[in-house]
Formats: C-alpha cells, sequence, structure tokens
C-alpha cells in the first residue's frame, strides 16, 4: 500500500492524543508521540506519507505484521456471530484457541488460563504459585521484564521497578546468567553458567527453601537486552526447583510464539516449566490476549478447590477468534521455520558482520528474530555508550542513534545502551537487508562517540 499524505488529519489526531492522551512509562510534557495513519506487513507511515520498516515489531508482537488478511477477516467474522461473552461460558473461539495453544506448549503444560495481557498472567502465575506451594517468596532476575502492574513491576529488574517498589512484595532478586557483563568473573559460558546456578542455589540456601514458592524467569530475556541464556542453565533452574519444592514459571511474553524460531524458547533448551505465561504473539497483538499455560500437577491443585482469581475478558471472544486465526497462519505459512532460518542465515551473520566494522557496537547476541546490539563507548572496557537508566543529555548519544534510524526509514526499539533487532517473525529477506543498510548508516553516529 502506498500511503497518501494528509497533514491535516495528522495534525488533528496529534492534538487530541496531546490533549486527552496520557501516555505509559513517559513524563507527559516531554513526549512528541508520532501520528500513525496506517500499517501492512512490517511497515507503518505517517501522515505525511513517510514510511517506516518496523524493527520493533510494534512492542514485540506483531509476530505476522500487521493487518494480515487471515487475522482481520477472523476478527470480523467473530465479531459478527458472537462479539463477546463471560468467562464463565465454554464458546468455541476460546476453547480452539486453548487447544491451539495446549497443542504446541512443552511438556504437560494442558490447561490454559487466558488473561488480556502479559502482565496480568504473571500476576496470576505467581498467584497459582504460592497457593500452590503455601509459601510466600517469589526469586526473579536482575535485567528483566515481567510487566506493569504491581507484582509484576515489583518482579521485574530493572529501574523501571523504583518508583513501586515498597520492599513488601515478597520479591527476592538474583544475577542471572550474561557473560559479556559477568557477575561472576566468568571468562566462558561454561564458567557464567556453573557459577550463576551456584548463586542461585546459594540464594535459595540463605532466603530458606521453605518460604520460596517460585522462581520466575525469562526464558529469552527480552527488554533488558535479549540474553540468550548459556546452555545447561534452565536445565539446572528446572533442578534446583525440584529439589526444593519451588515452582519454576517462565515468562514467555516475549519470546514465545515464533520470534526465537520455535514456538516456544523453552523448546530451544528442552525444558518445561511447571507454569508458562504467554501474551503478544499469541495473536499478533491484534487484539489484547494473554495467559498461563498450567502443569497438571498445579491444575489438579484446584481440581476441588476454587482458583481465587479471573478476568472479565478472559478469553474474550474476539481475542481468542485473533489467535485462532494467527496461530493457523503461522503453522500454514511457516512463519516459525522463517525466523529459524532467516535469524541463522541472514540476520545474525548481518550483525555481526555490522559489529566488525562499527567500533560502537560491542555485542551481538540474540536467536531466531530476536535479536540485540549492544552499544559502548569503549570495545575493550566495555564502557556503555550511555551510563545506566540515563536521561536527558546523557542520553545524548542514543537519542542521536535514533533519530538517525529513524531518518533512514527505520523505526528502531531502544533501550538503556542497546538497539533491538525484532522485525516481525515473517518478515523477508529482501526486508532484513533494508533494515540492515538503514541500521549500517545509524550506527555511524553512534560510532561518534566511541573513544
Amino acid at each position: 500500500m502506498t500511503p497518501q499524505p494528509n497533514p491535516e488529519a495528522g495534525a488533528a489526531v496529534k492534538a487530541a492524543d496531546r490533549a486527552h492522551v496520557f501516555h505509559s512509562w513517559s513524563a507527559q510534557e516531554l513526549i512528541d508521540p508520532l501520528a500513525v495513519a496506517g500499517a501492512d506487513g512490517s511497515y507503518f507511515w505517517d501522515y505525511d506519507g513517510k514510511r517506516y520498516l518496523d524493527f520493533t515489531s510494534g512492542l514485540v508482537f506483531t509476530n505476522i505484521g500487521y493487518q494480515h488478511p487471515k487475522v482481520v477477516a477472523a476478527i470480523q467474522e467473530q465479531a459478527a456471530t458472537l462479539s463477546t461473552f463471560a468467562p464463565a461460558f465454554a464458546v468455541e473461539a476460546r476453547s480452539e484457541a486453548a487447544r491451539l495453544i495446549a497443542e504446541r506448549t512443552p511438556g504437560d503444560l494442558n490447561k490454559i488460563f487466558f488473561t488480556t495481557a502479559g502482565a496480568d498472567a504473571v500476576e496470576h502465575a505467581i498467584r497459582m504459585a504460592r497457593l500452590h506451594t503455601g509459601r510466600p517468596k517469589v526469586l526473579s532476575a536482575y535485567r528483566s521484564y515481567h510487566g506493569g502492574t504491581q507484582q509484576a513491576v515489583n518482579l521485574t529488574g530493572d529501574p523501571r521497578r523504583w518508583p513501586s517498589d515498597s520492599g513488601t512484595a515478597g520479591v527476592v532478586h538474583f544475577w542471572a546468567p550474561f557473560l559479556y557483563r559477568s557477575r561472576f568473573y566468568a571468562e566462558t559460558e561454561e564458567q557464567e553458567c556453573a557459577r550463576a546456578l551456584e548463586h542461585l542455589e546459594t540464594t535459595i540456601a540463605f532466603e530458606g527453601p521453605g518460604t520460596i514458592a517460585a522462581i520466575i524467569l525469562e526464558t529469552v530475556p527480552g527488554t533488558a537486552g535479549i540474553m540468550v541464556p548459556p546452555p545447561g542453565y534452565l536445565a539446572g533452574v528446572r533442578e534446583l526447583c525440584d529439589k526444593y519444592g519451588i515452582v519454576f514459571v517462565l515468562d514467555e511474553v516475549m519470546a514465545g510464539f515464533g520470534r526465537t524460531g520455535e514456538w516456544f524458547a523453552a523448546d530451544l533448551f528442552d525444558v518445561v516449566p511447571d507454569l508458562m505465561t504467554f501474551a503478544k504473539g499469541v495473536n499478533s497483538g491484534y487484539v489484547p490476549l494473554g495467559g498461563v499455560a498450567i502443569s497438571g500437577k498445579i491444575a489438579e491443585t484446584f481440581g476441588k478447590r476454587a482458583y481465587p482469581g479471573g478476568l472479565t475478558y478472559s478469553g474474550h471472544p474476539l481475542a481468542c477468534a485473533a489467535a485462532v486465526a494467527t496461530i493457523n497462519v503461522m503453522a500454514e505459512e511457516g512463519v516459525v521455520e522463517n525466523a529459524k532460518d532467516l535469524g541463522a542465515t541472514v540476520l545474525g551473520p548481518a550483525l555481526r558482520e555490522l559489529a566488525e566494522r562499527h567500533p560502537s557496537v560491542g555485542d551481538v547476541r540474540g536467536v531466531g528474530m530476536f535479536w540485540a546490539l549492544e552499544l559502548v563507548r569503549n570495545r575493550e572496557t566495555r564502557e556503555p555508550l550511555v551510563p545506566y537508566n540515563a536521561a536527558g543529555e546523557a542520553n545524548a548519544p542514543m537519542a542521536a542513534f535514533g533519530a538517525a534510524a529513524k531518518g533512514h526509514g527505520l523505526w528502531p526499539f531502544i533501550n538503556m545502551n542497546r538497539t533491538h533487532v525484532v522485525p516481525p517473525c515473517n518478515v523477508t529477506e529482501a526486508e532484513l537487508k533494508e533494515g540492515l543498510a538503514a541500521l549500517d548508516a545509524a550506527l555511524s553516529v553512534a560510532d561518534e562517540y566511541t573513544e
């Protein structure tokens, strides 16, 4: 689709937004949101007709891109048939979505509790774990993100937690493995894995195993920097959970539904959690939907004991119809396989080649359509391009990099001193190369801030 300029309409949209919309994670007077006129596939455009290649996948949720006709048609058909219904009833779209999800989850995660987003999926997973074990504490990692609701944001391991952290949420943070910025003085992935597991077991011991309900980890941490765990780490966490009777929760809100080149990232590591949260890619964000996939032993806890939780829109028919269509499209069109193949043969090698030429790139990491570049001032010292949680003038180098990317028609996902490369999972090779060329040009701007 060729975007048609309509700046007057764009100005009206922008004015209404600035007058009435309260934006998340933002100082309201300091933001300047782009007015979006439309989107299709891997692209979106503004009211001036400028088109952007979306290397953010919306917010890492448009795994099949924007406006896929089969998903749009499924939503329209469901709206005409049964647009909404209470969650206590059996509804075809809800039942079919649960069946298709359970077919793809690892192990015996065969029961699906639907939510409206990833954050409330995490909230309910933790509630289930606490009720199942009768224990209060939850362990989660620094360098993590689990959502913006009260429990989820306290589980989060980045600065967005700080304003809401009263220290009373029953959360204990620990260091997960990340060799590039190792907290364990490791020199190899094997050392990092072993030392991270030792650290976690020591944390369990000193917190009291009998007080810990759950350990929650993003299978592949996303917002914090797409840090693929070393071989053996998640299996080691699984063993520790079994040893101490702790519920193992994997957060696949961002990594699930093809993002890593597998239906779920857990499949990369041959590990089965007790609970698994999902959202985003389950229906490419076309209608809000999330959920918890539940193992048999935890489902049994609530077989004759009421689960004290629910949502008015749990398993909303429009959202579930979108999920059914999305999953079927992904299967029919080989979207998961495309993410795996192009990630291994095109995107990964190209990003590593960019790193060789740009001194601002300190590290490249990822899998499938889930990658990050860590930007630095100095490759030898690994000093970040901007300080941790930088803002204002301190964040100028990243702001300049982002502006350069947008100037070249690429919409980047920037978080602190990292840029994520997360296009739709059905992106084409030509689109990847277009985006990589724009990223190459933007990195030249970041290079100007290196030592």
